[in-house]
């Protein structure tokens, strides 16, 4: 009978400390975030997880949003599962060719390197598509690690399924709708954030990299950033779209994880999607949420 009840404390001291409880106690929050983006155009999904207690929410989480250059981050991760497996190296050499070097798309390595014929690091091509969001360099690696489908394929053998990545960033240039094969749930991206920080997706030393090189990102500094205290860490991969003849934006994303004062850490992902809204008030909404979620766990 002592064992009993020993068992059935420790279930109900488990359940307490259960990933549901936490979510109960994340209510003030939603209703703070739901706030902010009623009156803010298109859709706006949001997916929180406090890592350290399992803490989590979600807003308008069943919807295939765009991702854009978020999906940056799933490539760069199945290029380190491939450095992990000894199949390439950081300082494997690429040979740069102009034709590879689209004009008409956003690429500082297409800048430094106008001319391609240049041969380059594994290593810079990665640095150049995750902290600057090359778009270039993003194909370089879908070419490298054999195409879209091999990435959809690996994170979805991760766990993760409600995430679509079909279409390289020269074929999202085709046509406005391409954009849109590419998609994901806003818990599904938090939930891959997590496995990564987590350390079970790649090696120590790859997540080490990668953190480091996320912490680099130059794009989207009013987003997850914008409100938060100068000097914050966030280990983030933002991305956007274009807008259409209608005025209509398909995304404006920020995705990433933030480095608490305490220590402790907390993935945000806000994904706006067809949004009639300005730049400045498509980054603000986020930058809210942003505030909210860092006052929230920080009790500020």
């Amino acid at each position: 009978m002592r064992l009993f009840k020993i068992a059935l404390f420790l279930s109900l001291f488990s359940f307490l400390l259960s990933p549901t409880s936490a979510l109960a106690q994340t209510d003030s929050l939603k209703t703070k975030i739901e706030n902010i983006i009623k009156n803010s155009g298109g859709k706006i999904g949001v997916a929180v997880i406090s890592v350290e207690d399992r803490g989590t929410l979600t807003i308008n989480d069943s919807v295939k949003y765009p991702m854009q250059s978020v999906y940056k981050f799933p490539l760069a991760l199945a290029v380190l599962n491939q450095v992990d497996k000894k199949k390439i190296s950081l300082t494997k050499k690429i040979r740069l060719n102009k034709s590879s070097l689209e004009k008409s798309t956003w690429s500082p390595l297409r800048d430094k390197y106008p001319e391609g014929n240049k041969d380059v690091t594994l290593d810079e091509i990665l640095n150049y598509t995750v902290s600057e969001s090359d778009n270039n360099g993003c194909d370089i690696l879908f070419g490298l690690v054999g195409g879209t489908r091999t990435v959809n394929s690996y994170i979805h053998n991760l766990g993760i399924k409600n995430i679509s990545i079909s279409a390289t960033e020269k074929e999202m240039h085709s046509g406005w709708n391409v954009q849109f094969k590419n998609w994901c749930y806003p818990s599904s991206m938090a939930e891959l954030f997590y496995k990564f920080y987590q350390g079970k997706v790649l090696s120590k030393s790859s997540r080490e990299y990668l953190l480091r090189i996320m912490e680099k990102t130059v794009t989207g500094a009013n987003r997850i950033k914008g409100l938060l205290p100068k000097g914050t860490i966030v280990a983030h991969k933002t991305g956007s779209s274009g807008t259409n003849g209608e005025g209509i934006t398909a995304a404006t994303n920020d995705a990433g994880i933030i480095t608490l004062p305490s220590g402790h850490h907390v993935i945000l992902v806000v994904f706006v999607s067809n949004s009639k809204d300005n730049d400045k008030i498509r980054n603000e909404v986020i930058a809210k949420i942003s505030k909210a979620v860092w006052d929230f766990y920080t009790g500020s």
